[in-house]
């Protein structure tokens, strides 16, 4: 056992997806945690010259109101992040809740849950969520988390019900099942191991579809638009007409590093496809 895990270990290692997306994500986190200590200025400081150049003092400017712009990015590291990893853990639980259970159990539980996972299938995310967040009057990122987290878990819970289906006829599962073992503990002590690849996998996707929706919701200005994001700097970016006033740097930057960001996500993503799926390596 020693020596398959230190087989997948190595393989992690040499697989270039895997590192780049991992060194990405781990820069990043470094920059959210550390923001008080790498942002020179407050996120919500006025009290500089508006509209100013990239220079010593302000490296990407400031706004129309006078805010330092490198310091708002810095510190809109902090929730953009926590957002993405958050949406995507509670994607990532719903999804394999209801996709664990109903493909073990089967009979009218599956057919109940499998009812409610194709209605969000069928559904088109993105209106759904424009529609729901403008709805809510609460002035915080938890809504949006909350109308992302409804909106992104019916498709990882399609594919770990599959899974799950063709699983649960292993001959270890049905030896665990005349042994008198509970249903909670073959899924989750039997099972739940074999498919923790696609589990971590169905996160990373999640995380990104996250990561990217609060992006847009912000952008059109549904989310809390005081609070400091890349989105909500994207949405002040574009409400000041930044490319027009010739201050790009106030919405390219944002912009490239939510795409950055996202590129992490997929490529860790397609990196934990290649760990669990042999056939996709190269």
């Amino acid at each position: 056992m020693g020596g398959i895990d230190v087989a997948k270990l190595d393989w992690v290692l040499r697989n270039k997806k895997a590192l780049v997306g991992a060194v990405i994500l781990l820069i990043l986190a470094l920059v959210a945690i550390f923001a008080p200590l790498i942002a020179p200025y407050g996120p919500n400081e006025t009290r500089f010259f508006p509209a100013q150049p990239p220079s010593r003092e302000h490296l990407l400017g400031t706004t129309s109101l006078g805010q330092d712009i490198f310091s708002q990015v810095v510190w809109g590291t902090r929730l953009t992040l926590t957002v993405g990893l958050v949406t995507g853990s509670l994607c990532a639980l719903i999804s394999t809740t209801i996709g664990l259970v109903a493909g073990y159990f089967g009979g009218w539980v599956d057919e109940v849950l499998s009812l409610i996972t194709n209605v969000f299938l069928v559904l088109p995310g993105l209106p759904l969520m424009i529609i729901i967040a403008a709805y809510i009057t609460v002035q915080s990122v938890v809504p949006i988390v909350v109308v992302i987290s409804i909106t992104g878990w019916a498709w990882g819970a399609r594919v770990l019900r599959s899974q799950m289906m063709t699983l649960k006829n292993r001959d270890y599962v049905k030896a665990a099942i005349i042994a008198g073992e509970s249903p909670l503990r073959i899924i989750f002590c039997e099972i739940f191991p074999n498919m923790l690849g696609l589990i971590v996998a169905n996160f990373f996707g999640a995380a990104l579809y996250a990561v990217l929706s609060e992006a847009g919701l912000e952008f059109l200005g549904l989310g809390n638009v005081n609070a400091v994001t890349w989105g909500t700097i994207l949405y002040w970016a574009q409400n000041n007409q930044a490319m027009l006033m010739g201050q790009w740097q106030w919405m390219v930057v944002p912009g490239l590093l939510i795409a950055i960001l996202g590129t992490s996500f997929a490529l860790l993503n397609f990196a934990v496809d290649e760990m669990t799926n042999p056939r996709l390596r190269r």
